[in-house]
């Protein structure tokens, strides 16, 4: 029994009859690049996300990238974010010739901790970038105060929490990524919202911000031909966009599934006492892209294991970013960022989709 970390042809056989259907649509209507479909898609996620501004975009660094171009700011300006993240969070940042600032993270929930914030703020800092990580949203509501207080932009990196929501104190719940003034996603394949190819989206709940960002997708233009600011190529095609528009009717209920996937894993794990299972935290709800454990020791040896008895599993992340060649330089105080490079050696990501067995579970727990 091979046990892959995703299993997209299951998904796919599931939807099959709709994907192909929509599929077949746009290659008959030749409409390959924006128009109706790449519309729908965008005012269907809109709807899902409480009426939240939608801008569809080539894939989610694009997103990133294009969150920042609108924010105007400057080179030098300093960004606050975590080091244990996917490289796309920092890499743009840099690619705007501004600093990313790493803040270490909860141990638990693996997010921006943001009791360390406000020491990292310097009168150049000008955003924030939480990345609501592995299916769980940051503490937004502590994180919008900080904001708030020193006149910081936020930026969401909900490229891993589509359909995660945030608790509020209020007994109110809003969709990851529409805290702040953007959040952005990612339709990789693998996501929860996973497109056949590359795909991304941006939120605002501010219009003059979404007219913005859809101008910077689009060369800067808001009419053909005619182009106000500096922008990008960064669209998303017309068959992703009607492949995202079928699995978008069925994100809730795969969702659901991964919940009670993750409920067997804490169920056969519990007795298992060198294992950490996943902490849920009481400001965000859990969409379970990832289900990722902490090993006390023997992480490596343990990939191994799973390996020689055909069981994929992922390091996110082996390595931190602040130890990157990549990134290095821009750590100049030297700083060390312990539970970030603990969870390092520690965290394993283990198979997790609608469609994994009881069974399944049960073979891959049995090992650990």
């Amino acid at each position: 029994m091979n046990i892959p970390m995703n299993d997209l042809k299951a998904q796919y056989s599931r939807y099959k009859v709709e994907i192909d259907e929509a599929i077949q649509q746009i290659l008959d209507s030749t409409q390959f690049i924006g128009g109706n479909p790449v519309k729908k898609f965008e005012n269907n996620l809109s709807e899902y996300l409480d009426g939240a501004h939608v801008i569809a975009c080539a894939n989610g660094t694009d997103a990133l990238q294009v969150a920042l171009m609108a924010c105007d700011l400057n080179p030098g300006d300093e960004i606050i974010t975590t080091p244990f993240t996917f490289a796309a969070t920092a890499e743009v940042i840099c690619l705007l010739k501004l600093k990313p600032v790493f803040v270490d993270i909860h141990p638990d929930t693996f997010c921006l901790n943001e009791n360390h914030i406000e020491a990292a703020i310097t009168p150049n800092t000008k955003c924030i970038i939480p990345v609501h990580l592995f299916g769980q949203c940051a503490n937004m509501e502590a994180i919008m105060k900080i904001a708030e207080a020193h006149n910081l932009i936020v930026v969401g990196d909900a490229a891993q929490s589509l359909g995660s929501k945030v608790l509020m104190n209020d007994g109110s719940s809003v969709h990851s990524g529409t805290i702040g003034h953007i959040g952005t996603t990612s339709f990789f394949p693998s996501k929860n919202l996973g497109a056949y190819g590359d795909g991304g989206a941006i939120y605002t709940r501010d219009e003059s911000l979404a007219i913005k960002l859809r101008m910077i997708c689009n060369h800067g233009a808001r009419k053909k031909y005619y182009h106000d600011i500096i922008g990008v190529n960064s669209r998303l095609d017309s068959l992703q966009a009607a492949i995202l528009e079928v699995k978008l009717k069925y994100l809730n209920q795969d969702i659901n599934k991964r919940m009670e996937v993750a409920a067997i894993y804490d169920e056969l794990l519990e007795s298992k006492k060198h294992i950490t299972r996943p902490a849920r935290a009481a400001y965000s709800t859990h969409s379970f892209h990832q289900y990722t454990i902490k090993l006390d020791k023997g992480r490596d040896e343990m990939v191994s294991h799973l390996k020689d008895n055909n069981i994929s599993t992922s390091i996110y992340y082996p390595l931190s970013l602040h130890v990157q060649p990549a990134f290095s330089g821009h750590n100049s105080l030297n700083k060390s960022f312990p539970v970030t490079e603990q969870l390092c050696q520690q965290v394993l990501s283990l198979p997790i989709y609608p469609d994994l067995t009881r069974a399944q579970i049960e073979k891959i727990t049995n090992i650990l």
